[in-house]
């Protein structure tokens, strides 16, 4: 099995936001992803996470957020229990995005082995 195999088989995952938020959207999207953090961290699987911002220029800011989980199983049980937990809350994270003009790069990752 190659490096690529063996790290997507088994091992952390990384859930890796990374968002362009214009500064007028900034309390708005803190707000949920402060709230989704919250539920994120009450699953089991669940090892850590990480929000990080840094002002990137007049009129927006770079937010990141990191989530790790104990493996790829964590995250495929996780995934429908968070969007029921918006959709209750008639949160719809892909139309918030959108409205407030937020660019979006969003990825789970893997540790590469030996590194």
């Amino acid at each position: 099995m190659n490096g690529i195999n063996q790290a997507v088989s088994g091992g952390s995952v990384f859930r890796v936001d990374k968002f362009v938020v214009p500064a007028n959207a900034r309390e708005e999207i803190l707000a949920k992803v402060r709230m989704t953090h919250e539920l994120l961290r009450q699953q089991q699987g669940f090892v850590q996470d990480f929000l990080l911002e840094q002002f990137s220029g007049p009129g927006e800011f770079n937010l990141v957020t990191i989530v790790e989980w104990e493996g790829q199983a964590a995250v495929d049980k996780v995934v429908p229990i968070i969007k029921a937990a918006h959709e209750r809350i008639g949160f719809n994270p892909q139309e918030t995005i959108a409205r407030l003009g937020v660019k979006a790069d969003i990825a789970n990752y893997q540790r590469i082995p030996g590194v």
